[in-house]
């Protein structure tokens, strides 16, 4: 997910600096691991100038969790998948999309919400609550798509649009811990090869019978 951030501008502020280091520490290190000592060490500013922006540490990470989601939107927005005409093809290309990202450090690639939550779901309600916001506002882009796939291949079933959306999500940041313990993105790749196998065989019954009327 490197590829989302952008080099900061020139003129970029003390609080653009802060929000970029701590996207690039905590992937790296963890948020408990992350002190705000080397997050202004990162970013080239003051103390007072962190706590001129955040209140505290808690309230950059909120405010990091929101700041990814803003960029990866803008990110996810252009990627080329969107131009598929099947909306099928559109989810499985979202999944291609997501395997060709993992390159470089295994921190360039991991989710910074991911990383949070995982350690402070049960200790800051506001942090969880912003990684939350993040990882199902993402989830929630692909529900149009799948709602359309199920209705072009009058998929009838239990689970929802969103159900499946989430799972994609889940599928995602359990392959990026993966990745952590082994130290090698290989196993994420494969995982991503798992699930889009998965959504494959769940609209199989209705895209053979369309090659085969075709």
């Amino acid at each position: 997910m490197e590829h989302a951030a952008r080099p900061l501008p020139a003129n970029a502020g003390a609080r653009q600096k802060l929000l970029a280091s701590a996207l690039s520490l905590i992937r790296q290190k963890g948020y408990s691991s992350t002190s705000v000592d080397e997050l202004c060490a990162e970013a080239g500013v003051t103390k007072g100038a962190f706590f001129h922006h955040f209140k505290s540490k808690d309230a950059l990470a909120v405010a990091a969790a929101n700041h990814w989601s803003e960029i990866t939107a803008a990110f996810f927005e252009t990627a080329p998948y969107h131009r598929q005409s099947d909306p099928l093809d559109r989810v499985l290309g979202y999944l291609d999309f997501r395997k060709a990202l993992l390159k470089g450090e295994i921190a360039e690639f991991t989710c910074l919400v991911g990383t949070m939550v995982q350690e402070l779901y049960d200790i800051s309600s506001d942090i969880r609550g912003a990684c939350e916001a993040s990882i199902s506002g993402h989830a929630a882009t692909l529900e149009p798509d799948i709602d359309a796939a199920m209705k072009r291949y009058r998929i009838r079933a239990p689970w929802t649009a969103a159900s499946l959306a989430l799972h994609t999500q889940a599928v995602l940041q359990g392959a990026f811990v993966l990745a952590k313990a082994k130290g090698d993105a290989a196993v994420a790749a494969a995982s991503i090869d798992h699930l889009r196998r998965y959504i494959e065989l769940l609209f199989q019954t209705t895209t053979r019978r369309r090659t085969e009327t075709s």
